[in-house]
Order: structure tokens, then C-alpha cells, then sequence
């Protein structure tokens, strides 16, 4: 008895133009190979891409003795939307109707018009209720921006029809559309969870920059006894650093150790983030020297984190051992080298690691490397090397690098060149209440108090509000925000008078209030009352009067510290034994007995 004989596959061969294509069409025909499914899919997936082309497939699957949706399924997931749109008209034509495979291949990519096509495709074919096309249509719908279109469609489904996927899928979209409130709808009325759901609202949280509320879904998670994982590790870590919690952020950290969760790249680098950012970088250093492999991204966390403490030295260091590691850094290490260089005024160093990291490992400085040169030369003075750069940046300045002029300005006084970038500054960022400030400050500390009231009428005018300083400070694992000029708070009274004692007990030893910066032409009495409620003042009296003794105070603010806090908080730190950090917009200060690290160059 004979045995029988298989004909080999060919080899594919590149297809790259038709003629191609009919070649190697003819062969499979001539080996009995046309119709297998890998073969005749990869004929169509040529032809599709082509409307010229769609004669020929439609002529191939009508010969084809078993043309079934499966055969063209798969290939609507790897066509651009219009050829996809093209491949299922084709397939209707025939006709060969689609499945309930078939839709969740084809919505992902699906713009708003065609997503509308299939659903109406989808009632016709009576495919609605199928939880795979349901759920790609939901996800359609909020890709494109139509949340009011997937809310419809999620009304009306029926609760038969919805599984976990379709309430995570909105979740998830809503919080990626904004509209975290309406998520949080959602997710409160869920019939069951998982971890999918319970991420997608505390990364929604926290991409909203509502941190505490996302550490509130983390609390409520772990309250029902659920698992996490190193996702929502990761998203917990990211809400710690944002609310500035290190204690919760110590918490989750021991959390991730103890559950045994696998600390990946992405995960240990948040965990470093979260130490860099609390004010703790030994830790970070701790954390980060103890993994048994680092990423990229993770070598530039801990770079950054030196730098934005004013540890030069230190991030220079771990740069050299970057590159001895065989990392090649990319467009973040530099900006964090020069940043750690412009933290401390070192500018011979600043000008050598730009040449050295361009020259070496070929990136092209961008915007914000010119910006950061720029601050460089200016904290040191050297405001016409600073234009210099300006004017020889190979693409106008944008307002990060015009800004970092401005605030050097500012800085050192130079009134008549800071006022013309003032300017400048506030007609490109009209609507940034922070560009009006920093030049009314400016005009402010040179007596020009026309100008300062000029400024202010145009904020007025074009209703632009001066954003409110707010400083948090974490105190028995609770995060307590304060604002300028508002003290709502249970223990208003104690707080308040704690701080008039503060203030009363540094006079004594040598403070005196810094008023040049006051907007208002005013007496220096209603100077004085209007510094004591600047929020770091008020977040400082909350701890001196909550924290445990010798407890280190660690504060967390959204504006830059202001001269007459930074002065203060250093008197504090002595007269009260108290060591304070805090974190402002742009980098750490550690007040230690009368000193800050920044050594007043900031």
C-alpha cells in the first residue's frame, strides 16, 4: 500500500506588487495549496489594501470552497480602518455575513462615522447583544470622543448583554475622556470588579491629579480583602507621590514586599519616584541600589531625584556609572544632568556634560535643554550668556525657556530686561495667572507700583485669578491641604495661633519679615498679616502643633517658595529643633538648624 503524499507549502516569498501576487497565486493553485486558510488570507490581505484590487479578491473568494467569516476575521484587525471597510462591503457583496468575531476586530480602529455603520450593522445582523461586539463598540464610542453615544448604547444593552468588560471599558473611557466623576458612577454601581476595574479608576484618579481620592479606591480595595498586583501597585505608588504621602507611599512600598509582587521595571521605578519626590532620597538611593536590574527610565528617576534635591555630585556620579553600565542615555538624563547642575550653580559643569552627553551619544537638544541652560546662566547671574543662548537656539523660544529668564530676572533684579520679557511672556500665556504675578513681583520689589497696578488690571480684564498657594503636609498618615489667605480647618484657632507664636519666637531670634514682594502698596503691618497666612507658614504651625516630637515635617507645595517662607522656615528649624522639607514646584529644600540645602540658591 502506497503511502500518501503531501505537497510541501511553498516558501513565501515577498509580496510587494501584483504581479507578485498572481505568481505566487498561481503557484498555490498549482500545489492544491489556494485554499488553506494562511495561504488564502495572505493573498486577500494583499488585495484588500487596494481598492483596485477588491475585483480580484472578491473573484478568489468566490472560488474559494469554503468562504466563511473566519477566513477574513483575522484580517481586519491589521488593515487601516478604510481598508477594513472596504474588505467587509466586499464580504456583504458576496454575501457572507459576519460574526460575532468579526466586530470586535474591526471597532478598535473604527473612526466616529464608521463605528456608527456597524452598530447599525450590528442591530440588523441581531449581533447587539454579544458581549465581545458590545464591548468593542463601547470602546469605539469613547476612543472617539462620543461618551454620550456609549452611554446610549450602555443603557439600552440590557443587563444580559454586560459582563465586567463593558463596565470596565466605560470606567476606563470616561476616566480617559476627563469625566471621573461620571466613572466614579459607574464604578460605585458595579455588579462585580476586578483588578482591570479597580486600576482603571485610581489611574483615572490620578491622571486627574486627585490623589487622596484615588487612595481612597486603593483603601476601599484592600478593605475587601482583594489582591492587587504590580498595576495597581504602580497606580497607588504614582497617587502617593502626587499628594506627597510618604508614609502611605512606606506603606504600599512594605505592601508590594510582603505580597510578594513581582517589582518590574515600571513598578520599581515608581517606588524610587515615589522616595525622590517625598523628600526621601536616601531611601530612593536604597531602594534603587538594591535592584538586581534597572531601566532605563529608572537610572533617569534616580538622576533626577539627586538633582532635584541639590545633590549634584551625586547625580553626576551615578551618570558616570549610567554609562559604564553600557545605558545609553537619552533626552531626559541630559535635562536631568543640567538640571542638577543648574540646582547648583555650576556652570563650567553644566557647559561640559552638554557638549560631552551631544557629542557622545548624538542627541539633539531640544526646547527644554536650551531652557534648562538658560537657567543655569541665569540663578548664577549671568544674564547676557543666558540671552546668548536664547538668541542662538536653533527655534524660537517657547515660553519654558522665555520663563526660566524671566524668573532669573527676577532673581537678580534686572528690572528693565525682566519687564520686556514680562511682557513678552504674558502675551504668548495670557491666560497663565502665574506669568502676571511673577512680573508684578518683580515691578514690586523696584517700587514700581504703577506698573504692579497696570498688571493687576489686566488680570482683571481679561479674568485671569491669581492662583492660590496651597501647601499639604502629611501628619499621622493623614494629608491636610492649606491655602494663602484660608484657614478652614477643624482646629482653626489652635493653628492660627500657633502660627502668631512661631512668627513671635523667630522675631526673637533674629527674623525679619520680607515684604518686598507684597503686590499691594500697603502699610507694612498688612504686609506682615499676609505673609503669616502664607500656606507653608500654616502647614508648618499644623505640624509643629500634630507631629509627634523631632518628627521630621515634610511639605509639599504647588508654587515656588517665596524668599520671606524660605527665610522663615530656616528660623524655624532652629529655634524649634525641627528638620523640614519642602517640596515646591520646581525642587527640595532641607531646613536643618538654621540652614537650607539649597544654601539660598534657588
Amino acid at each position: 500500500m502506497s503511502a500518501t503524499t503531501t505537497a510541501p507549502s511553498p516558501t513565501p516569498i515577498p509580496i510587494t506588487t501584483i504581479t507578485e501576487l498572481r505568481q505566487h497565486h498561481s503557484q498555490l493553485v498549482r500545489l492544491g495549496l489556494a485554499s488553506h486558510p494562511p495561504h488564502a488570507r495572505r493573498l486577500l490581505a494583499f488585495l484588500a489594501r487596494d481598492p483596485a484590487h477588491l475585483p480580484y479578491a472578491a473573484r478568489l473568494l468566490a472560488h474559494h470552497p469554503d468562504p466563511r467569516p473566519a477566513l477574513l476575521n483575522p484580517l481586519f484587525a491589521s488593515l487601516p480602518p478604510r481598508a477594513a471597510a472596504s474588505l467587509l462591503a466586499l464580504m456583504l457583496s458576496l454575501p457572507l455575513l459576519p460574526d460575532h468575531f468579526t466586530f470586535p476586530r474591526l471597532l478598535p480602529a473604527a473612526p466616529p462615522p464608521l463605528a456608527a455603520q456597524l452598530h447599525a450593522l450590528l442591530l440588523k445582523l441581531n449581533l447587539h447583544s454579544h458581549a465581545h461586539s458590545l464591548n468593542a463598540l463601547l470602546a469605539a464610542y469613547l476612543a472617539a470622543a462620543r461618551p454620550d453615544l456609549a452611554r446610549v448604547l450602555f443603557r439600552t444593552s440590557g443587563g444580559g448583554a454586560l459582563d465586567v468588560v463593558s463596565w470596565t471599558t466605560m470606567v476606563g473611557g470616561l476616566c480617559r475622556l476627563g469625566l471621573v466623576d461620571d466613572a466614579r458612577e459607574v464604578f460605585d454601581a458595579m455588579p462585580e470588579r476586578n483588578l482591570v476595574s479597580w486600576n482603571s479608576m485610581i489611574s483615572g484618579y490620578v491622571k486627574a491629579d486627585r490623589f487622596l481620592d484615588a487612595l481612597e479606591v486603593f483603601d476601599e480595595m484592600r478593605a475587601l480583602g482583594v489582591e492587587g498586583n504590580g498595576f495597581v501597585a504602580t497606580s497607588a505608588l504614582v497617587a502617593c507621590t502626587g499628594a506627597g504621602a510618604l508614609g502611605r507611599g512606606r506603606e504600599i512600598h512594605r505592601w508590594v514586599e510582603q505580597s510578594g509582587i513581582e517589582m518590574d521595571a515600571k513598578l520599581a521605578t515608581a517606588v524610587v519616584d515615589m522616595y525622590c519626590k517625598c523628600g526621601c532620597v536616601d531611601e530612593a538611593w536604597r531602594v534603587f541600589d538594591s535592584l538586581p536590574a534597572r531601566g532605563l527610565t529608572t537610572w533617569n528617576c534616580m538622576i533626577g531625584g539627586f538633582a532635584v534635591h541639590g545633590r549634584c555630585d551625586d547625580a553626576l556620579e551615578l551618570f558616570h556609572q549610567m554609562e559604564a553600565a553600557g545605558v545609553a542615555p537619552d533626552d531626559v538624563t541630559l535635562l536631568n544632568v543640567l538640571t542638577a547642575c543648574a540646582h547648583a550653580g555650576e556652570v563650567g559643569e553644566g557647559r561640559r556634560y552638554l557638549d560631552h552627553i551631544v557629542s557622545h551619544h548624538g542627541i539633539e537638544p531640544k526646547a527644554e535643554h536650551y531652557g534648562c541652560m538658560v537657567d543655569l546662566f541665569g540663578r548664577a547671574g549671568q544674564l547676557d550668556e543666558a540671552k546668548k543662548v536664547i538668541d542662538e537656539m536653533p527655534m524660537d523660544p517657547d515660553l519654558a525657556v522665555l520663563g526660566a529668564l524671566l524668573g532669573a530676572c527676577k532673581i537678580h533684579g534686572d528690572v528693565d530686561l525682566g519687564v520686556a520679557i514680562g511682557w513678552r511672556v504674558i502675551d504668548l500665556d495670557p491666560d497663565n495667572s502665574g506669568r502676571y504675578v511673577l512680573l508684578a513681583n518683580l515691578l514690586a520689589g523696584a517700587g514700581r507700583w504703577d506698573e504692579v497696578a497696570k498688571v493687576r488690571r489686566l488680570m482683571d480684564e481679561r479674568n485671569v485669578s491669581k492662583e492660590a498657594g496651597r501647601s499639604v503636609i502629611e501628619v499621622d498618615g493623614e494629608a491636610c491641604e492649606f491655602r494663602c489667605g484660608s484657614l478652614c480647618h477643624p482646629q482653626a484657632r489652635e493653628i492660627y495661633a500657633m502660627a502668631v507664636d512661631m512668627v513671635s519666637r523667630i522675631r526673637a531670634e533674629g527674623y525679619v519679615p520680607d515684604t518686598g514682594e507684597a503686590l499691594h502698596d500697603v502699610g507694612e503691618e498688612d504686609k506682615e498679616a499676609a505673609l503669616l497666612c502664607h500656606s507653608e507658614k500654616l502647614a508648618i504651625a499644623f505640624g509643629l502643633l500634630r507631629a509627634r516630637p523631632h518628627e521630621t515635617l515634610r511639605i509639599t507645595k504647588n508654587l515656588r517658595v517665596c524668599r520671606d517662607c524660605h527665610e522663615a522656615t530656616k528660623y524655624v528649624s532652629r529655634v524649634f529643633g525641627r528638620e523640614i522639607v519642602v517640596r515646591d514646584r520646581s525642587r527640595f529644600h532641607h531646613f536643618k538648624d538654621g540652614m537650607c540645602s539649597c544654601k539660598d540658591y534657588w
